[in-house]
């Protein structure tokens, strides 16, 4: 009787599916019969596609044939170029170099920040988008691409031919001891093919050179393959530990993913660092080194996306990304919130009464519970920066300043050493940009002031609003020189980054990581 019901409910299925397959042929048949106009099917097709799979979740996703570089891009980070990040503000100036990756072509055929190409294979970037600029560079690794090319500070105009390569923007950011201590930093950014091997040979070096500590920082990580996540976990953990379990429908069924690799080092004490962007690969990593105690988490609650997505091929060369399961931490703990609509205004999971949730045990007995992401062991808060920061990053003020800076100045001290004294000159500069330099304050009375006039109360209330007004007023660069100690740790690393590349920039973070220092001085599970 059973296997009747289960042979019923998947003919119950099948039929309903060939009953929607047939009434969308059917509607699409009789409009292009019956139609006044043609029918942009492509574009209507593309359109429903993408309406059917938002009643879903919000990582199931369509990808056309034109999208698939892109998308491997996306899930990959690995694409056929010259290994180089351009600026172009618009179309009516030359394409320009505003960061070459660490030992790119780019890097090594000589194009730094601020050289200026004029043209790509004898043709012209002016009237380019950036977009364009950008796909004339990229190529099948192997190829040659020629660049008439303004180097920044001598004005020379000169031709640079690069060999392009297979780009991979690599997932460890930085690996390093901290000055002056035996802790190691590892710098997690992403988890693409090849980051285990890659963690687990940095974690070697570093025990050469004397660690006795490991801090693994997946802060702002969003997450990526899960194989890499249990090669991850298996450097500190017994071989054949359950890392993570993943349960789908019954077709799918319910996977154990265990380490198959012998462990590197199963004591030395591990912190693991998250915050409300650590999401998916990270919450395997942190929440089975949790479960196992293996690591103390620190930080802020993690993103709480618990889902595990497939990719499928589609007819025409397209792909379908579709969430095939969700996964559980080793104590039975899913991570994936318990509904899509508690969120925070970051994605990240909202407060999540404790009568919702359920306690599960770690290996030594601690209580973790569900509910939606990884709560750490000990509770840190990241630095919270001004509207006005957000500003100028987000308009792009600091990193052109920076580019700026590189014209004038040939070399800086090491990053570490690195310190920027010329505030008055960026004043300078950013007083000449377009950027909303009001304050949170200022645009909640903005707001106010509109519903009130809305509710008609604002005449009644004009002398008030008129005092409040005038408190809240500042210009741009009395609020520039205000927010000093906040804008220039974001001046530091945008330059430190166009001399020593992304390591120099995460040297400047270390050195302004309040929440780092907290989680060395914190005691640990």
């Amino acid at each position: 009787m059973l296997a009747l019901g289960i042979q019923a409910g998947a003919q119950s299925k099948l039929f309903k599916l060939g009953q929607a397959v047939e009434v969308h042929t059917a509607i699409l048949q009789e409009l292009n019969r019956s139609y006044v106009d043609s029918l942009p099917v492509e574009r209507m097709n593309t359109a429903g596609i993408n309406a059917m799979l938002e009643t879903l979740d919000p990582y199931t996703i369509y990808v056309p044939e034109e999208e698939n570089e892109n998308f491997e891009m996306m899930i990959g980070k690995t694409y056929g170029g010259i290994g180089a990040i351009i600026y172009k503000p618009s179309k009516e100036v030359p394409v320009m170099i505003n960061e070459p990756y660490a030992n790119s072509p780019a890097a090594r055929g000589g194009l730094q920040c601020g050289d200026e190409i004029l043209e790509i294979d004898g043709h012209t970037t002016i009237g380019l988008t950036a977009a364009e600029s950008s796909d004339k560079m990229k190529g099948k690794p192997g190829t040659q691409v020629t660049f008439h090319v303004r180097k920044v500070r001598s004005g020379e105009i000169k031709d640079i031919t690069i060999t392009r390569e297979k780009i991979h923007i690599p997932d460890i950011e930085y690996a390093s001891l901290l000055d002056g201590t035996k802790t190691g930093y590892i710098r997690i950014g992403g988890f693409t093919e090849g980051l285990g091997a890659d963690f687990r040979g940095r974690v070697r070096d570093l025990k050469k050179q004397g660690m006795d500590k490991l801090v693994i920082d997946l802060r702002g990580n969003g997450g990526g393959l899960m194989n890499e996540a249990v090669n991850i976990v298996s450097t500190f953990v017994p071989k054949g530990s359950l890392v993570v379990s993943s349960k789908g429908n019954a077709l799918v069924g319910e996977q154990q993913f265990k380490t198959s690799m012998d462990p590197i080092d199963l004591t030395i004490p591990v912190i693991v660092m998250v915050d409300s962007g650590s999401a998916s690969a990270s919450e395997i990593v942190s929440g089975a080194l949790q479960d196992l105690d293996r690591a103390t988490i620190m930080g802020t609650r993690t993103f709480g996306k618990g889902l595990v997505q497939s990719i499928r091929p589609l007819p025409y060369n397209g792909q379908l990304k579709v969430t095939s399961a969700k996964y559980y931490t080793p104590s039975g703990r899913c991570v994936q919130a318990i509904d899509y609509s508690h969120r925070n205004e970051d994605g990240s999971v909202g407060h999540i009464p404790d009568s919702l949730t359920h306690e599960f045990k770690t290996a030594r007995g601690r209580i973790v519970r569900d509910g939606g992401g990884i709560t750490p062991d000990v509770k840190i808060e990241g630095k919270e920066y001004s509207r006005l920061v957000y500003s100028l990053v987000v308009n792009g003020v600091v990193e052109q300043y920076a580019m700026e800076y590189v014209k004038a100045h040939e070399s800086i001290p090491a990053a570490k050493d690195f310190h920027f004294s010329d505030f008055d000159s960026f004043v300078e500069f950013a007083k000449g940009k377009e950027f909303d330099y009001r304050s949170s304050a200022r645009t909640y009375f903005d707001q106010m002031k509109k519903q009130l006039e809305k509710d008609d109360l604002a005449s009644a209330m004009r002398e008030q609003l008129a005092a409040m007004e005038k408190a809240l007023e500042m210009d741009k660069e009395t609020f520039l020189r205000m927010k000093k100690d906040e804008i220039i740790p974001f001046i530091e690393r945008e330059i430190a980054i166009r001399y020593w590349f992304q390591e120099g920039g995460v040297d400047v973070d270390i050195r302004y990581d309040a929440a780092l220092r907290t989680a060395l001085a914190s005691p640990m599970i």
